[in-house]
């Protein structure tokens, strides 16, 4: 009998299967959204809106570790569904065992690095004089739990490769509810402020990461570490690289985007920088709905590719859209009526308040569209194909928003800026979404002449 995880990745109907990957995801990673939603909510109550700005600023150091962990998660986790779609489990245990130990020797080098240019870091994230020490506390810690993050992120990635997702949420969910409660503890209970917070996160990091490793030693997942592969051979380190680097291009791309965004952003005040932020984070609940989709589809294109099942690759693109999309207009809706309230719940001042509801309902028009962008670019890289999802990054990031962000703050102001994201998301969607299908229709047509 095929194991249930297989049978989901091969052969349930596309719209079910895309559900049944994504929405576990989805309620996963909105709990761990909660992260930073409750670092920002609790430094608020402090009502020190240079914290709070703070908090905006050390974000990308955050995002530069994910982006570390994302070359190695996304490689194996590609190699790994494409090893299991064509029926070859022993390269996938030896892909997760080399994904294991990059991970913790990434971790390593991050914190290393970090720590000799933190200065340079923190003044390079748009900090000034009230935001510099609290941005560099913040970073510094974020920087010395290197290892958690990364772990927390990869290997939960890891799971979702193999069909896993319940198992990938664990450790998630129990982070999270470990950095609820330390949070208060480690602000106001120890004085620490907003190192308080960054300490909570690392540790909610870290015990999200144990779990994720006692699943795999317990024996619960499809796949298992062991040190017989601990030794990489060159064609798995190749492809891991060769899927891995472009991801993490991706999100040192974007990164640089938010710096951009959060230096322009300051020539409007530091108080718009915290408005700016807050409504940032209220959007992560958005953006994590088309990433928890996103991620849920990958390993299903992914073992559908190692198996040439081009027609299920297809079926299970439309239908993503559709889902993705509808779902996203109705989180907007909710964003553009409820904005000031949802505001409000992170600082009381007057400009905080108005400036992020402005933000926010400007922002919201992105979600209908950049799902789909996301599902293209995790399918290409499910595929083996980084290059296609690098290059919509590129364009993406770097021809169209960074550009359209300077053009635009120039000429028409703060209105401009916060208006440069949503347009740049219309045109990516269409651009991605027709390359994937072209493609996969190509790939239809080759398969149907070679059997022919």
């Amino acid at each position: 009998m095929k194991d249930s995880r297989l049978y989901t990745l091969s052969e349930e109907e596309p719209a079910k299967a895309v559900v049944k990957m994504g929405v576990p995801l989805i309620a996963g990673m909105f709990i761990m959204v909660l992260y930073n939603l409750v670092d920002t909510y609790f430094i608020g109550l402090m009502r020190d809106d240079y914290q709070l700005a703070a908090v905006n600023l050390a974000y990308p150091v955050m995002m530069i570790s994910i982006a570390i962990s994302n070359l190695i998660a996304t490689g194996a986790s590609s190699l790994i569904a494409r090893s299991l779609g064509s029926g070859d489990k022993e390269k996938a245990d030896h892909t997760l065992t080399i994904g294991f130990e990059f991970t913790m020797i990434g971790g390593i080098i991050v914190t290393i690095i970090g720590l000799v240019f933190i200065d340079g870091i923190v003044t390079g994230l748009g900090a000034k004089d009230n935001t510099f020490l609290y941005t560099r506390d913040y970073a510094m810690i974020l920087l010395l739990g290197s290892v958690f993050t990364m772990g927390n992120y990869t290997f939960g990635q890891l799971l979702r490769s193999e069909g896993s997702v319940r198992y990938s949420i664990m450790g998630m969910v129990a982070g999270t509810l470990s950095n609820i409660v330390l949070d208060p503890i480690f602000i106001f209970g120890l004085g620490l402020q907003i190192r308080g917070a960054a300490i909570a996160t690392i540790l909610g990091n870290a015990i999200g990461m144990l779990i994720s490793v006692w699943i795999y030693l317990s024996k619960k997942s499809l796949l298992s570490i062991s040190l017989k592969y601990l030794s990489p051979t060159s064609d798995i380190v190749k492809e891991i690289f060769w899927v891995g680097v472009p991801a993490t291009l991706e999100t040192l791309l974007t990164s640089i985007a938010y710096i951009v965004n959060n230096n322009l952003a300051v020539g409007y005040g530091e108080l718009t920088v915290a408005a700016m932020g807050v409504a940032q984070k209220i959007m992560t609940f958005g953006n994590y709905i088309y990433q928890g989709f996103a991620a849920g589809t990958q390993p299903l294109m992914g073992y559908n590719y190692g198996a040439k099942n081009y027609d299920r690759m297809l079926a299970i693109l439309r239908a993503g859209v559709l889902v993705v999309s509808g779902v996203e207009i109705c989180v907007m809706i909710c964003f553009g009526l409820f904005a000031p309230q949802l505001i409000s719940l992170f600082s009381d001042s007057e400009v905080v308040v108005a400036t992020g509801s402005k933000v926010l309902r400007t922002i919201m028009f992105i979600l209908p569209f950049v799902g789909s962008i996301s599902m293209s670019r995790t399918s290409f890289q499910a595929m083996g194909k980084p290059q296609y999802a690098f290059g919509i990054t590129v364009v993406r990031q770097l021809i169209l928003y960074v550009p359209l962000l300077i053009f635009m703050n120039h000429f028409i102001g703060f209105n401009g800026m916060i208006w440069a994201q949503p347009i740049t998301e219309v045109i990516m969607m269409i651009v991605s979404v027709g390359m994937l299908y072209c493609m996969l229709i190509s790939f239809k047509k080759e398969n149907s002449n070679g059997n022919g």
